[in-house]
């Protein structure tokens, strides 16, 4: 079965990166004049001491434009095969519309249906993807990277993901030549990479798709839209190094939450 990507289908557009200047100068009171001591019959008036004080300027930070993602600069920062362990190569047929879709008669999972089919994230400016297989067998993985608005769209999609799957706990899953069986649908660990990541589970327990497992992961690169999908349990290595290499290849945060 080759490696489907539901959610997804295009990459993020560029993140920002601050660079912040600040100038000022340093305080230099002058002396103050003393009073003369010397007695006169005319007083003498007492000079009122000065002081000079040159005040820093706070300047604002400032901010790079940033430039829009290409699907050139997008499909450098996908994994390749020198980042995967040996045994893996490009999956060429993963590509495209395998006609799998999800369905519910319950309308709370609306939404989630609604995301699972869309030919690309909402909001996408472009994208690119990249699947891998480890044999005819598996494992499989694929990663997808969209360039959204902005930082704020990309986190927003992951909320909505995320909120989306709460309330579908199950829906039917159909993939074109091998049947539809209904999946259990769950929230679990995300790798710690990027912000807001966000993992889902579909698992088949009977029917054609019995014994089938895939795993849904997400975050966000600044304005970066980092999907992934696995077949196996092992998420974290893979999403781990995605990140770390499309963070330095389009010079994201290292930072998230």
């Amino acid at each position: 079965m080759s490696s489907q990507r539901p959610f997804v289908s295009a990459v993020l557009t560029a993140g920002l990166t601050l660079i912040l200047v600040a100038c000022g100068g340093d305080a230099t009171p002058e002396s103050a004049s003393s009073p003369s001591s010397t007695p006169s019959a005319s007083p003498t008036p007492t000079p009122t001491p000065t002081a000079s004080t040159s005040t820093p300027t706070a300047v604002p930070p400032a901010s790079k434009a940033p430039a829009p993602r290409t699907k050139a600069t997008l499909t450098k920062a996908l994994l390749a095969l020198q980042d995967l362990p040996a045994g893996f190569a490009i999956d060429p047929d993963a590509e495209g519309d395998d006609g799998t879709k999800l369905s519910s008669t319950n309308s709370k999972c609306a939404k989630l249906i609604q995301l699972f089919n869309a030919d690309a994230s909402a909001g996408a400016k472009v994208g690119v993807s990249r699947d891998f297989s480890g044999g005819q067998s598996g494992p499989f993985v694929g990663e997808t990277l969209e360039a959204m608005p902005s930082a704020k769209a990309a986190t927003a999609y992951l909320a909505t993901v995320k909120t989306a799957v709460k309330p579908c706990p199950k829906a039917r899953l159909s993939i074109e030549g091998a049947g539809s069986s209904t999946v259990a649908i769950t929230e679990v660990a995300a790798p710690k990479a990027g912000t807001s990541p966000v993992a889902v589970r579909f698992a088949a327990a009977s029917g054609p798709l019995a014994g089938l497992e895939v795993t849904f992961a997400f975050t966000a690169l600044d304005d970066v839209l980092l999907s992934m999908d696995f077949d196996s349990s092992d998420i974290e290595e893979p999403m781990l190094a995605a990140a770390e290499k499309a963070q330095k290849v389009l010079g994201t945060s290292t930072t998230g939450t």
